[in-house]
C-alpha cells in the first residue's frame, strides 16, 4: 500500500468546470487522486486542504520551540509546535504528494508558503551540525518520496524556456525546500492563460488533464511492478 498526501492551497472552494468560479488546481488534484484510486484501490489517501484551513505562521515562538531540544520543551513549545508535528508526521508518512498550489502574483498562495515553514524542521525533516565546516545542513526524509506540483498561471509562458520562466516562483519555490530536506523528485502539471478563457484556456486545461493522466498510469504502474 501506498500513502498520498494531497495538499490543496488555492483560496477557491470548487472545482473548475464543476462549480461556478471554481480552482483550477483542485479540479487537477481531484483528477489526479480520483484516477489513482481507480488504478489503486487500496492505497491510503490524506487531504489537507490548507486554502481553506491555514497552519499558522511561523513566529518567534515557533522559532524559539523548533531550536529547543525536544526534552528541554516546555509545555508552551510542545504546544505551539503541535500543528507542525502533525504536518511533519503526515509528511513523513507520504510516499506521494500532491501538491494543488495556483500562482498568485507570481509566487504560491501564503498558507502553502506557512505550510513549508511547518515542515522544514530542524531535527525532523533536515539536520543541522556546525562541526561539518561549510556543509552544516543535510536532508532527513527517507529516499524514494515523489512530488507532483499541479499548478496554474493566469498568463502565459511560465515553462521551461518560456518568456515569463524567470518569473515563476511557485515551482522553483516548492521544489527548492522540498529538495532540502531530501523530496527530490518532483513532477510538474500547468494550466496557462486562465486570463484569456476561451478556446486558448480549453485547450490548457485539456492538455493538462492528459498529462495529469499520462502521470498517474506512469507513477501506477511502476508501483505495480514494484510490488
Amino acid at each position: 500500500m501506498l500513502r498520498l498526501l494531497q495538499i490543496d492551497a488555492s483560496a477557491r472552494p470548487g472545482r473548475s468546470g464543476t462549480d461556478p468560479h471554481g480552482s483550477h488546481t483542485r479540479r487537477l488534484t481531484a483528477r489526479f487522486v480520483e484516477r489513482w484510486q481507480q488504478h489503486r484501490q487500496g492505497d491510503a489517501i490524506l487531504r489537507r486542504d490548507v486554502g481553506l484551513a491555514p497552519p499558522a505562521p511561523v513566529d518567534a515562538d515557533w522559532v524559539r520551540a523548533a531550536f529547543t531540544r525536544p526534552d528541554a520543551r516546555t509545555g508552551a513549545m510542545q504546544a505551539r509546535l503541535a500543528e507542525s508535528d502533525r504536518l511533519t508526521a503526515e509528511l513523513l508518512a507520504a510516499d506521494l504528494v500532491i501538491f494543488g498550489a495556483p500562482m498568485y502574483n507570481f509566487g504560491m498562495p501564503a498558507p502553502l508558503k506557512a505550510w513549508i515553514d511547518n515542515i522544514v524542521r530542524v531535527g525532523v525533516t533536515f539536520g543541522f551540525d556546525r562541526s561539518r565546516g561549510d556543509t552544516p545542513y543535510w536532508p532527513m526524509l527517507p529516499a524514494g518520496k515523489r512530488a507532483v506540483i499541479m499548478t496554474a498561471r493566469g498568463d502565459l509562458g511560465y515553462g521551461p524556456g518560456g518568456v515569463q520562466a524567470h518569473n515563476d516562483l511557485v515551482v522553483p519555490g516548492l521544489a527548492a525546500p522540498l529538495r532540502y530536506i531530501g523530496l527530490n523528485m518532483v513532477e510538474v502539471v500547468a494550466i496557462e492563460g486562465d486570463e484569456f478563457g476561451g478556446d486558448r484556456l480549453a485547450a490548457a486545461i485539456a492538455a493538462a488533464e492528459t498529462e495529469a493522466d499520462r502521470l498517474v498510469d506512469s507513477l501506477t504502474a511502476a508501483a505495480d511492478a514494484a510490488r
